[in-house]
């Protein structure tokens, strides 16, 4: 069985039930945590309705929550959801402003990594971007609408 994500009738994304379900974890998740609405969902009937408008401020206030953090853990947990909502928003004509999450910078900045190890990310800036573009590229076929 799968669940559909739709916008005005065009299906966005039709993942089997499981993957829908931590999807939508997560998108609580961040709703919650970052205290705006997703636009996604409810699911009902195995259909979620995605409103643009509302999604579009959604994954810019996620995008702009994940450049202030520079702990390596939360970047795992949280790069993949990023991926996939990116894809997601980019099939509902939502275009990403890169610039403006760049003029957020990285003040602020939280859930700093405390203590350094190899496998930690190095560097400031942007680098992670690219990570999650190319992390949403090879998921964009799997996730065939």
């Amino acid at each position: 069985m799968s669940q559909y994500y739709e916008m005005d009738g065009t299906t966005l994304w039709n993942p089997s039930n499981g993957v829908s379900r931590l999807f939508l974890n997560h998108v609580g998740f961040f709703e919650e945590e970052l205290g705006v609405p997703s636009g996604i969902g409810p699911m009902e009937s195995d259909v979620c309705e995605v409103t643009p408008v509302v999604l579009e401020v959604f994954l810019a206030t996620v995008l702009a929550w994940r450049g202030r953090t520079d702990h390596a853990v939360v970047q795992a947990l949280s790069d993949g959801f990023l991926a996939t909502l990116l894809i997601i928003s980019e099939r509902a004509g939502i275009t990403t402003s890169w610039d403006a999450l760049g003029a957020c910078g990285t003040g602020g900045m939280h859930d700093v990594q405390v203590r350094s190890s190899p496998l930690a990310s190095h560097g400031g800036g942007f680098e992670w971007s690219v990570t999650v573009l190319e992390r949403a590229r090879q998921l964009d076929s799997f996730m065939g609408s």
